[in-house]
């Protein structure tokens, strides 16, 4: 059996989450800050490193912000089978907990955490001002037959990266484009090269993949976004692209009263996370907590 990669010294620190569990955060910004707490979801494969540009772009404009590893991923302690967005909530809502934040939070969610997101925003409406989707999925696109044929496509690549790692075939590879898409400089772009080999985050975030269905299930019977809630979308690529799905990620902020689109054109999936192209999530995230006020009401 291959050794494991060498793990780096994490950023952040690790919060007990209960039931002898862990998981990793990274705080950003200044504590005395009096804005709500950005809370950052990383995509499929994802985790904290993804935000470290994003992060060090909102700590210098006096905003606070956590980005965690789910469980299982990067640094963070395995969970509970299956990985649907019910456990992945329930475990943020824990996070939240035990570290002391009760809120008000702004969410941001990049790719598959536009599912995580949405149940999220359900389950915590009194605790949310707005709502931040970077180039996200939602619920309502798996009944796109296109989508859920392309779900079924990255479930398959995702259990063989997942093989691929344990068997350290993905070491060799760290180094390359492959090994951070992003784009990430310092510490967190280490962190991300170290994630794309480790055998216990691939298997982990291929456990996520093959949840998707149901996480999109669980999501969209939560119900749309609240319409007073501000959403702001963010999209890789210019205006026009992709068609029909562009339609189905806009949707949310459609319906929005605040509703805000925004197309980066240059900008890939991967790299809309980058110092390059992050600016626009900035702008994003600024329209959402423009009021700062929360606009749900409490589910019993």
């Amino acid at each position: 059996m291959p050794n494991a990669p060498v793990s780096p010294k994490p950023r952040g620190r690790l919060i007990d989450i209960g039931a002898g569990r862990a998981l990793h955060a990274v705080f950003a910004g200044p504590a005395e800050s009096t804005s709500p707490l950005v809370v950052l979801e990383a995509g499929a494969f994802g985790f904290s490193a993804d935000w470290a540009a994003v992060q060090a772009k909102l700590a210098a404009q006096g905003r606070r912000s956590m980005a965690y590893d789910r469980a299982g991923l990067g640094f963070s302690q395995q969970g509970p089978e299956p990985r649907t967005s019910s456990a992945i909530v329930h475990d943020l809502e824990r996070l939240l907990l035990h570290a002391g934040e009760s809120g008000p939070f702004l969410l941001c969610g990049h790719s598959m955490a536009g599912l995580h997101v949405r149940l999220f925003a359900a389950r915590n409406a009194e605790r949310i001002v707005g709502v931040v989707l970077v180039d996200a999925t939602t619920p309502e696109a798996m009944n796109s037959k296109v989508v859920s044929g392309f779900v079924e496509q990255f479930g398959l690549a995702s259990r063989l990266a997942a093989w691929g790692a344990g068997a350290g075939l993905l070491g060799p590879l760290s180094g390359t484009g492959l090994g951070d898409a992003i784009g990430l400089e310092g510490a967190a772009g280490i962190e991300k090269r170290w994630a794309f080999a480790h055998a216990a985050h691939n298997h982990w975030a291929s456990k996520e993949v093959d949840s998707w269905s149901e996480s999109a299930r669980q999501a969209r019977d939560a119900g749309p976004f609240d319409p007073r809630l501000p959403v702001a979308v963010i999209l890789a690529g210019a205006a026009g692209e992709r068609g029909s799905f562009r339609a189905v990620q806009m949707a949310p902020a459609r319906a929005s009263h605040k509703g805000l689109v925004e197309n980066v054109a240059g900008a890939s999936h991967a790299t809309m996370l980058n110092g390059v192209y992050a600016d626009a999530i900035i702008r994003g995230i600024a329209h959402a907590g423009a009021g700062d006020t929360v606009t749900g009401q409490h589910q019993v």
